[in-house]
């Protein structure tokens, strides 16, 4: 059996609680969408590509991001919701990045379909911008190697999961999620650090994320 490494520092984890706001910006079509893009806070860029995945956690994601699932809906520009559906989240690591990917996605469209943006939503079925926010506070757990990481792992809240995988590493622009990052600076688990990068958790629930996170410690361990 692999000796349990001592961490260089222990991985204190934390978790969150989320409240939603209105923002008081709506949008009828195409272009105010893309100019309301523009202007909203990251923290509503991250509501409406994440909602889904904080709202139905149990549930397997294959999240939809709300921009294409109101363009779909209420504009019927399906071509487009497709595009917006097919932005792979994973592939940015900031906001702004991400942001700037739904514009040109939407712009694009617009110039190759000119008569898009002559569609408008009926009264009431505008687009609402809303926001994320999150409150983050520390937990009592603190993991000091591997196996103690592991079991907190097995009994932490899906909500302090969520929290180090998600938030971490795109709405707080870290690069990589907070596991990953601890096992490799922290713990020298190059291998496992990679192993946990490559696990995509937006096509997963958030158990079958833990169990995927332990079954890949217990095979280093």
């Amino acid at each position: 059996m692999k000796e349990t490494r001592k961490a260089t520092a222990p991985f204190r984890f934390y978790t969150r609680l989320q409240l939603t706001e209105l923002t008081g910006r709506r949008a009828s079509n195409l272009q105010q969408l893309a100019d309301g893009l523009r202007e909203i806070s990251g923290a509503s860029i991250y509501h409406h590509t994440h909602r889904f995945l904080q709202q139905h956690q149990f549930l397997s994601p294959e999240p939809p991001n709300d921009f294409a699932y109101w363009t779909a809906g209420e504009l019927g520009e399906e071509a487009l919701a497709e595009r917006l559906y097919s932005l792979d989240i994973m592939r940015f690591d900031s906001i702004r990045a991400l942001r700037e990917a739904i514009i040109a996605t939407i712009e694009g469209y617009v110039k190759a379909n000119p008569m898009a943006s002559l569609k408008f939503a009926a009264e009431g079925r505008e687009f609402h911008f809303l926001k994320s926010i999150s409150f983050i506070m520390p937990t009592r757990h603190e993991a000091a190697d591997l196996r103690e990481f592991a079991d907190i792992l097995s009994r932490i809240t899906v909500d302090s999961i969520y929290y180090h995988v998600f938030e971490s590493r795109l709405r707080l622009e870290k690069g990589r999620n907070d596991f990953s990052k601890w096992f490799e600076d922290c713990l020298g688990e190059r291998e496992l650090s990679a192993l946990v990068e490559r696990l995509d958790p937006y096509t997963q629930t958030l158990e079958d994320l833990r169990r995927n996170l332990l079954r890949g410690i217990e095979r280093s361990l």
